[in-house]
Protein backbone atom coordinates (compact mmCIF):
# COMPACT_ATOMS: atom_id res chain seq x y z
CA UNK A 1 0.00 0.00 0.00
CA UNK A 2 2.80 2.45 1.07
CA UNK A 3 4.34 1.62 -2.39
CA UNK A 4 1.22 3.38 -4.63
CA UNK A 5 0.79 5.97 -1.66
CA UNK A 6 3.94 7.23 -1.03
CA UNK A 7 2.58 10.14 1.06
CA UNK A 8 0.96 8.14 3.19
CA UNK A 9 3.62 6.92 6.05
CA UNK A 10 4.87 10.56 6.49
CA UNK A 11 1.40 12.09 6.55
CA UNK A 12 0.62 9.40 9.11
CA UNK A 13 3.81 10.06 11.41
CA UNK A 14 3.27 13.77 10.45
CA UNK A 15 -0.65 13.34 12.07
CA UNK A 16 1.20 11.25 15.09
CA UNK A 17 3.21 14.38 15.71
CA UNK A 18 0.54 16.89 16.21
CA UNK A 19 -1.41 14.94 17.86
CA UNK A 20 1.71 14.96 20.34
CA UNK A 21 2.66 18.56 19.96
CA UNK A 22 -1.52 19.59 20.42
CA UNK A 23 -1.32 17.10 24.12
CA UNK A 24 1.90 17.91 25.41
CA UNK A 25 1.60 22.06 24.86
CA UNK A 26 -2.42 21.44 25.76
CA UNK A 27 -3.86 23.31 22.57
CA UNK A 28 -5.34 22.64 19.72
CA UNK A 29 -2.32 24.21 17.27
CA UNK A 30 -0.38 21.14 16.71
CA UNK A 31 -3.82 19.46 15.30
CA UNK A 32 -4.74 22.97 13.16
CA UNK A 33 -1.43 22.74 11.60
CA UNK A 34 -2.24 19.36 9.92
CA UNK A 35 -3.32 20.51 7.11
CA UNK A 36 -0.35 22.63 6.41
CA UNK A 37 1.57 19.39 6.93
CA UNK A 38 -0.62 17.48 4.66
CA UNK A 39 -0.26 19.92 1.89
CA UNK A 40 3.59 20.12 2.24
CA UNK A 41 3.93 16.40 1.98
CA UNK A 42 1.66 16.35 -1.10
CA UNK A 43 3.77 18.98 -2.67
CA UNK A 44 7.43 17.43 -1.34
CA UNK A 45 5.79 14.35 -3.03
CA UNK A 46 4.39 15.52 -6.11
CA UNK A 47 7.55 18.27 -6.80
CA UNK A 48 9.81 15.06 -6.07
CA UNK A 49 8.09 13.11 -8.76
CA UNK A 50 9.06 16.34 -11.26
CA UNK A 51 12.74 15.89 -10.39
CA UNK A 52 12.64 12.49 -10.74
CA UNK A 53 9.98 10.58 -12.64
CA UNK A 54 7.44 9.91 -13.72
CA UNK A 55 5.68 12.77 -12.49
CA UNK A 56 2.35 11.57 -9.89
CA UNK A 57 -0.14 12.69 -12.49
CA UNK A 58 1.44 10.59 -15.50
CA UNK A 59 1.69 7.28 -12.85
CA UNK A 60 -2.38 8.07 -12.71
CA UNK A 61 -2.48 8.35 -16.12
CA UNK A 62 -0.88 5.57 -17.29
CA UNK A 63 -3.40 3.69 -15.00
CA UNK A 64 -5.93 4.30 -17.37
CA UNK A 65 -3.72 4.90 -20.65
CA UNK A 66 -0.54 2.27 -20.45
CA UNK A 67 0.61 3.75 -23.44
CA UNK A 68 0.70 7.63 -22.81
CA UNK A 69 2.32 9.37 -26.01
CA UNK A 70 5.23 12.31 -25.30
CA UNK A 71 2.70 14.69 -25.46
CA UNK A 72 0.51 13.26 -22.97
CA UNK A 73 3.56 12.61 -20.69
CA UNK A 74 4.32 16.42 -21.06
CA UNK A 75 0.63 17.10 -19.96
CA UNK A 76 0.75 15.29 -17.00
CA UNK A 77 3.97 16.88 -15.96
CA UNK A 78 1.81 20.51 -16.50
CA UNK A 79 -0.58 19.24 -14.44
CA UNK A 80 1.45 17.90 -11.65
CA UNK A 81 2.99 21.40 -11.60
CA UNK A 82 -0.59 23.34 -11.06
CA UNK A 83 -1.20 20.66 -8.17
CA UNK A 84 2.61 21.79 -6.75
CA UNK A 85 1.48 25.44 -6.95
CA UNK A 86 -2.10 24.25 -5.66
CA UNK A 87 -0.52 22.93 -2.77
CA UNK A 88 1.75 25.79 -1.89
CA UNK A 89 -1.62 28.06 -1.94
CA UNK A 90 -3.64 26.09 0.18
CA UNK A 91 -1.02 25.44 2.59
CA UNK A 92 -0.26 28.88 3.12
CA UNK A 93 -3.77 29.75 3.66
CA UNK A 94 -4.32 26.92 5.83
CA UNK A 95 -0.88 28.35 7.53
CA UNK A 96 -2.60 31.58 7.74
CA UNK A 97 -6.07 30.47 9.28
CA UNK A 98 -4.03 27.97 11.70
CA UNK A 99 -2.11 31.18 13.46
CA UNK A 100 -4.04 34.04 13.03
CA UNK A 101 -7.94 32.79 12.19
CA UNK A 102 -10.76 31.98 14.63
CA UNK A 103 -11.25 28.00 15.42
CA UNK A 104 -14.43 28.35 13.16
CA UNK A 105 -12.50 30.11 10.22
CA UNK A 106 -9.97 27.03 10.36
CA UNK A 107 -12.78 24.66 10.15
CA UNK A 108 -14.62 26.61 7.85
CA UNK A 109 -11.30 27.45 5.43
CA UNK A 110 -9.72 23.63 5.43
CA UNK A 111 -12.78 21.82 6.06
CA UNK A 112 -14.97 22.83 3.21
CA UNK A 113 -13.59 25.51 0.89
CA UNK A 114 -10.19 23.72 0.62
CA UNK A 115 -12.04 20.86 -0.77
CA UNK A 116 -13.91 22.97 -2.90
CA UNK A 117 -10.96 24.48 -4.04
CA UNK A 118 -9.48 21.25 -5.35
CA UNK A 119 -12.75 19.65 -6.62
CA UNK A 120 -12.73 22.54 -9.01
CA UNK A 121 -9.32 21.84 -9.96
CA UNK A 122 -9.85 18.16 -10.26
CA UNK A 123 -12.89 19.86 -12.36
CA UNK A 124 -11.31 22.54 -14.70
CA UNK A 125 -8.25 19.68 -15.08
CA UNK A 126 -10.83 17.06 -16.40
CA UNK A 127 -12.29 19.41 -18.90
CA UNK A 128 -9.05 20.42 -20.07
CA UNK A 129 -8.04 17.02 -20.55
CA UNK A 130 -10.87 16.23 -22.37
CA UNK A 131 -10.35 19.33 -25.07
CA UNK A 132 -6.92 18.09 -25.13
CA UNK A 133 -7.74 15.01 -26.06
CA UNK A 134 -10.18 16.07 -28.78
CA UNK A 135 -7.26 18.32 -30.21
CA UNK A 136 -5.01 15.36 -30.70
CA UNK A 137 -7.37 13.36 -31.77
CA UNK A 138 -7.88 10.73 -29.57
Amino acid sequence: MFDKMPWLKPATFLAAITILISKVMDSNLGLRLYPVIINLVMLVVFAYSLYKGPSIIETFARITEPSLDENGVIYTKKVTLVWCVFFVLNGGIALYTSIFSSLETWAFYNGFIAYLAMGTLFAIEWLVRQKVKRNAGV
